[in-house]
């Protein structure tokens, strides 16, 4: 992965053949073109979750149509750190009501979040 910087507050990952693009908001000399690093965080602990979730339904034949995640972070702006993130199923009304244990335990096999679980040494050094 290689962070380059892309004029005023743009910085991209590019990760294989895919370019990651971040911007920051306008309060904070952005432009607010693109998501901001911590939105991508949280969108990849939701996406994480839906593709166990997706899974889950593809291997039964049920169809994804209706459901959806969202993703609400619990900020602490004392400690400027979130104390914890919900994230919520939305289910049509026709869904089977003996899947709904099974999907929130197929969204808590997300890799994204079981590495959430423990603390994490983030090193930056000089090259």
């Amino acid at each position: 992965m290689k962070i380059t910087f892309e004029g005023n507050k743009k910085i991209n990952a590019t990760v294989g053949d895919f370019v990651i693009k971040t911007d920051q908001p306008k309060h904070q000399g952005g432009e607010e073109s693109e998501p901001n690093p911590f939105q991508l965080f949280l969108a990849s602990l939701g996406t994480c979750s839906g593709i166990f979730i997706k899974s889950f339904l593809d291997k039964r034949d049920i169809s994804s149509d209706g459901i959806t995640l969202s993703v609400h972070p619990n900020f602490n702006k004392e400690k400027y750190m979130l104390d914890d993130i919900l994230i919520k199923i939305h289910l049509p009304e026709n869904f089977d009501a003996k899947y709904e244990g099974a999907l929130v335990s197929a969204a808590k096999l997300c890799l994204v979040g079981k590495h959430l679980s423990v603390p994490h040494n983030v090193e930056v050094v000089r090259d």
